[in-house]
């Protein structure tokens, strides 16, 4: 086994203070879309498995303090996204009703937006991209989030990151005003399906 020195470490005296997150950036309406993208190439992606109960994926999300979760199956394939929204609002009822089932039954593939409802801006249009580009695009689709695409190297789509207006509203400092379309991604699967 290879052999690694001892790195050297130093006795801590005096005020000593503890190192915090720095806060998000903040931005206008004209800075890049970039510095309000959450860049999933840098950062952790919370996840869950369709066949997870909703209750389970409720309190992951709230122990992790993110609103969505990416739903991929066992072969690490994305197969929709489940947001606070979806377990919060009226589709579990409208479930359970349907299909006469308990509450602590209902699974995250019961209720999530799957895969063909969703919808993601390709990451040159964001290259190019103003803050107001994404908060306009926002808007007009009434959603919360917004994902954006790559290729990979055989061509392949990839989620390469999340646009969310919580998190722009946090960096713009200024809350963002709905159009009166409110769309979740569960409220667009329910237009699709319908």
């Amino acid at each position: 086994m290879l052999e690694y020195p001892v790195l050297p470490a130093q006795r801590l005296i005096g005020a000593v203070r503890i190192s915090h997150p720095i806060p998000p950036k903040s931005v206008t309406m004209e800075s890049p879309a970039f510095e309000i993208m959450t860049d999933l190439r840098h950062s952790h992606v919370a996840e869950i498995e369709p066949h997870a109960t909703m209750e389970l994926a409720n309190a992951y999300m709230m122990q992790r303090g993110v609103r969505s979760l990416f739903v991929l199956n066992s072969d690490r394939y994305l197969q929709g996204v489940i947001t606070a929204s979806d377990i919060l609002g009226e589709k579990p009822l409208r479930f359970i009703q349907e299909r006469r089932v308990r509450h602590n039954e209902i699974l995250v593939s019961d209720i999530m937006t799957p895969l063909d409802c969703l919808e993601a801006i390709p990451i040159e249009e964001v290259r190019l991209a103003k803050v107001g580009h994404v908060v306009a695009s926002l808007r007009e689709a009434g959603r919360q989030h917004t994902l954006v695409m790559e290729r990979d190297f055989n061509g392949e789509p990839l989620i390469c990151g999340i646009f969310s207006l919580t998190q722009i509203e946090k960096q713009l400092g200024a809350a963002i005003t709905p159009t009166g379309v409110a769309k979740t991604f569960a409220e667009i699967e329910a237009t699709l399906t319908h």
